[in-house]
């Protein structure tokens, strides 16, 4: 992996939710220097996630950082990849990388155009917002990765140091991912909320903590059986 001394990398992330300051965070712990952060919706979040880290605009988080990870909505991703382009702030030799499942490298093609290096990185779990518990998660999940197979082994090597184990998932299969992504976790949360209705119906006080165990152990078991026919174990998010 390229960077300054010893891999250590100038790591910027262009997206304040859920998602973008628990990577910051946990490449923080595996050695990376931050760069800096745009804004989000909860900066005073952000802040005590990631104390007296900069906040930048997109094209400065940019220009300071040798890695940029992205983390966007879907439908903001290609159009900001796109207008910083424009902007001629891509970097040749800067690893670039997004977090969206639906989404491989290609999405990545305005700033590969100018020299980046285009990575995709979908760690499949549900990011609740709660630093500690999202970085636990982490060091226990999977991640898809997805690059132009010369760089394959750098997305693969930073999804270890995000604590995942990496699996490659190939550019034309991602929105497949994507789907089978939102169908466990669409479906999860749609069948907790009918229950939990239900229960409470005939007077269950705290549906959420009856259904846990039940929950817990069900799921458990579907993804036994889904790791027996082949399956690929793990959490999922589609949140950013």
């Amino acid at each position: 992996m390229s960077g300054g001394r010893d891999g250590r990398l100038g790591v910027g992330v262009i997206g304040a939710g859920r998602v973008g300051p628990v990577i910051a965070a946990a490449l923080a712990g595996a050695g990376h220097a931050l760069t800096g952060i745009t804004s989000g919706s909860d900066d005073d979040r952000v802040e005590a996630i990631l104390p007296n880290l900069p906040v930048l605009a997109a094209d400065e988080v940019v220009r300071r950082s040798e890695l940029v990870v992205i983390a966007v909505p879907h439908d903001e991703l290609a159009g900001l990849v796109a207008g910083l382009a424009e902007m001629g702030a891509w970097q040749p030799g800067q690893l670039v990388l997004h977090t969206d499942p639906a989404y491989g490298s290609r999405v990545l093609d305005p700033a590969a155009r100018l020299g980046a290096i285009p990575l995709a990185i979908h760690p499949a779990i549900v990011f609740t917002g709660v630093s500690s518990v999202d970085l636990r998660q982490l060091a226990q999940s999977y991640a898809a990765v997805t690059a132009p197979a010369p760089v394959l082994p750098i997305a693969q090597a930073l999804a270890v140091e995000l604590g995942c184990e990496p699996v490659v998932v190939a550019e034309d299969d991602r929105a497949t991912y994507a789907e089978a992504i939102a169908t466990a976790t669409e479906f999860s949360r749609s069948i907790v909320r009918q229950s939990s209705e239900l229960l409470g119906r005939v007077g269950v006080e705290n549906p959420g903590g009856y259904l846990s165990a039940l929950v817990r152990s069900s799921v458990d078991q579907a993804l036994v059986e889904g790791a027996g026919r082949g399956g690929l174990v793990g959490d999922a998010t589609i949140d950013e």
